[in-house]
């Protein structure tokens, strides 16, 4: 067995045992802490499965507000679990993307004016759910209508611990989906239309075709993830979950850690979270805007001196050989 595998069997038998260690009254906070983030590194490890490939979506919110609130608004207005909610949410986020992605791929829509698309895509939804108050609740948002009691059907437990195990087992389908596609040909594929379209085209890759299936698969993911956090928190608010902000929450996270590396996402994620906790705890609402302020600042710098990421530049070092030069940061 190679210490990597070892490492990871351990750590994960290390979060498998997190909810039963003694926390001194802490248990129900930790726990919420981590479900958030195991929700939100699988939500940034499905972007980065386009970012890594040049497709810079900035609007990601708004496929996970379709997500997030189609699979509500069936449970408060139709009673339907759930569980058939996520289907019904999948298939229409997936052709949603294709609708999306088909226009941008055919008319060689790439680089920044692909990112102005999605901005704009992700702020169409936001206003959409907003208009449409009389279902969603507009601005102020909508709360899962409870069922009373623990329910599997309804996905609603008063246990964390249970919401905590879901959450680990889908940050790790995220991880297996991710390390998939890192060792298939799609990523030759895709690594090749991000560097030049036309070459691509001409050695016999279908360049449309790859383009819609990473966006298919990254938008569902995305929706996967917004129906898990609508979930655990019983409440969907258009600010939070189709909007710009949570779009470029998720583009930071992932730049943080690095979107080149598996664990990228993850530690980028949980840097963010553990960010934001501090600032709520220092300025509470004294300084109305002062996280996101932080957090640009902060992007900015590590665009500009660790283009790879705190993760991705540790994993670069440690993999250099000693005595090797290092190598001029690539430009993201």
């Amino acid at each position: 067995m190679s210490a990597g595998r070892l490492i990871g069997g351990v750590l994960l038998a290390v979060m498998v045992a997190v909810p039963f260690v003694p926390m001194h009254g802490m248990r129900q906070y930790v726990l919420h802490v981590l479900i958030q983030i195991f929700i939100w590194s699988f939500i940034g490890g499905a972007w980065s499965l386009m970012g890594r490939f040049g497709l810079v979506s900035l609007g990601h919110g708004a496929f996970l507000g379709l997500g997030a609130y189609t699979t509500t608004l069936l449970w408060n207005f139709f009673g339907l679990t759930p569980w058939l909610g996520t289907l019904v949410a999948v298939a229409l986020t997936a052709v949603f993307a294709v609708v999306v992605a088909y226009p941008c791929s055919r008319f060689s829509v790439i680089g920044h004016y692909f990112g102005l698309v999605t901005l704009a895509v992700g702020e169409v939804i936001r206003l959409l759910i907003i208009a449409e108050r009389d279902w969603t609740g507009g601005s102020l948002g909508l709360t899962v209508r409870p069922a009373g009691v623990d329910s599997l059907v309804a996905v609603q437990f008063a246990d964390k611990r249970i919401f905590y195990y879901a959450g680990l087992v889908l940050w790790a389908l995220g991880l297996w989906v991710w390390h998939r596609l890192d060792r298939s040909m799609a990523r030759s594929a895709m690594e090749a239309i991000g560097e030049d379209e036309t070459a691509a085209a001409s050695v016999g890759i279908h360049v449309t075709r790859f383009k819609i299936g990473i966006t298919v698969l990254s938008a569902v993911l995305t929706a996967v993830g917004g129906i898990a956090y609508a979930q655990y928190i019983a409440y969907v608010n258009p600010d939070t979950l189709a909007g710009i902000g949570v779009s470029l929450r998720i583009v930071f996270a992932v730049v943080l850690g690095g979107m080149y590396a598996l664990l990228g996402p993850t530690v980028g994620t949980a840097l963010t979270i553990a960010l934001a906790e501090v600032l709520r705890v220092v300025f509470g609402v004294s300084y109305v805007g002062m996280a996101e302020t932080i957090y640009g600042l902060l992007l900015i710098v590590f665009i500009i001196f660790l283009p790879s990421g705190i993760y991705g530049s540790l994993r670069d070092l440690l993999r250099r050989p000693r005595g090797a030069t290092p190598a001029a940061p690539a430009t993201a």
